[in-house]
């Protein structure tokens, strides 16, 4: 089996869901590099600051509920995801790449 790439344009599909509960938010943070992610979560961001939270009085104070961050990608074998590989995520990569299949992007 070849390396994953170092720099590069990247398509992983997921071949099988990591058991441990750390190599499965590994991939689920990887999936969250993807570009149209990155979009998604900064709108939903900007909507729960400027809508979502509540203030409400708690001890005679301004008191701010904040909303919960949605949990936009899901972690399944099929699933597949388009990201910039740099050398920062070579570790991540590294450590859940039995369970990913990977095709450069030309």
């Amino acid at each position: 089996m070849s390396t994953i790439p170092n720099t590069g344009t990247v398509t992983f599909t997921i071949k099988s869901v990591p058991q441990s509960a750390g190599g499965f938010r590994t991939v689920e943070r990887l999936m969250r590099l993807e570009r149209g992610a990155q979009r998604i979560l900064k709108k939903l961001q900007k909507k729960r600051d400027t809508e979502l939270n509540e203030r409400r009085p708690r001890a005679g104070r301004e008191w701010l509920v904040r909303a919960r961050c949605t949990r936009l990608v899901r972690v399944a074998a099929g699933q597949t995801f388009t990201i910039q590989v740099t050398p920062q995520l070579a570790k991540d990569l590294a450590s859940v790449a039995d369970h990913l299949d990977f095709k450069l992007v030309a």
